[in-house]
């Protein structure tokens, strides 16, 4: 076995899905099984129980998986040793985020991250944002952009950068551009496009139990990309973050419904782990993305609420 297979290996451990998996190593479908097969070859333990429906790691393959992290943890630090200049921090900074958070929340991070700490080099993972915050739960990431629970667990250091309310897009050139009523009205007449999990779907949920409304329901995606796409056919209102709408591909052909004070908004940052540990090249990691983290003004760099 080599580190393309363990990385490989991980991937479809992570995702417990081969096509998204085979899709990130830049492996065919088929190609990704072979190597797992191969993998269980070698060690002459099945790594996943397989069907047709779902995918799930085996006792033996959560025991490899320990296993295949260390050696890639290993692998890093002995690469980031022979990098290492002085005092320079060295390594790779793996991140979870969001299409939108690239495009906007990113890029002042990155720009001071590589003006301050040029050794640093970011692996991102895109994804829905809910998906953010077990990202780094997990050990898959080491930071995360996401919406920030209103009261966020000790385990998780949260900086909010930003504050955008929720609101329902709906295609300019659709049925829905002038919708009417009040909240409880719009949202058991028109059809919605809602997120499956997420801070925006729990606060929804809360809302739509305390008035005992029943939702009209269209479709439930994953990432507020999906819940565009569905709203630019015209399928109904998309529950997103205002600076969805005002950032990137989202400019133009869609219009923009107050979701009232009901939803509110949500501030959107950075989440890491708390506690700082794991090797001496991670920890030095570590400390230096939370310098740039918690000694940045991040209101000079996105200004007022959006």
């Amino acid at each position: 076995m080599d580190f393309f297979e363990l990385k490989a290996f991980l991937q479809l451990g992570s995702t417990l899905h081969f096509a998204r998996a085979a899709e990130a190593v830049n492996l065919s479908p088929s190609a990704l099984s072979r190597l797992i097969s191969r993998l269980e070859d070698e060690v002459g333990a099945t790594l996943f129980e397989r069907s047709s429906r779902e995918v799930m790691l085996t006792a033996e393959g959560k025991k490899f998986a320990a296993f295949a992290q260390s050696c890639l943890a290993g692998q890093e630090e002995l690469l980031a040793s022979f990098a290492r200049t002085g005092d320079a921090v060295t390594g790779t900074l793996h991140v979870y985020a969001s299409v939108t958070a690239c495009y906007t929340i990113m890029p002042p991070f990155i720009k001071k991250l590589a003006a301050k700490y040029p050794g640093i080099h970011l692996s991102i993972e895109t994804g829905d944002p809910a998906g953010a915050m077990p990202a780094v739960r997990e050990g898959r990431a080491e930071l995360a952009v996401a919406a920030i629970p209103d009261v966020p667990a000790d385990f998780f250091d949260c900086i909010p950068v930003r504050t955008s309310p929720l609101v329902f897009a709906a295609s300019s050139s659709g049925p829905y551009v002038e919708v009417s009523g009040s909240p409880q009205d719009i949202v058991s007449s028109v059809p919605l496009i809602l997120p499956k999990a997420g801070l925006a779907r729990e606060r929804f949920d809360s809302w739509v139990r305390s008035r005992n409304v029943t939702p009209m329901v269209a479709a439930e995606t994953e990432g507020n990309e999906a819940n565009m796409a569905l709203a630019a056919l015209g399928l109904g209102i998309a529950l997103v973050p205002r600076i969805v709408l005002e950032n990137g591909p989202y400019r133009e052909g869609f219009i923009c419904h107050s979701a009232g004070n009901a939803l509110g908004g949500y501030d959107i940052g950075f989440i890491q782990r708390t506690r700082i540990s794991g090797t001496e090249s991670v920890r030095r990691l570590r400390l230096a993305v939370t310098d740039i983290l918690h000694n940045t003004r991040w209101q000079d760099s996105f200004g007022g609420d959006n």
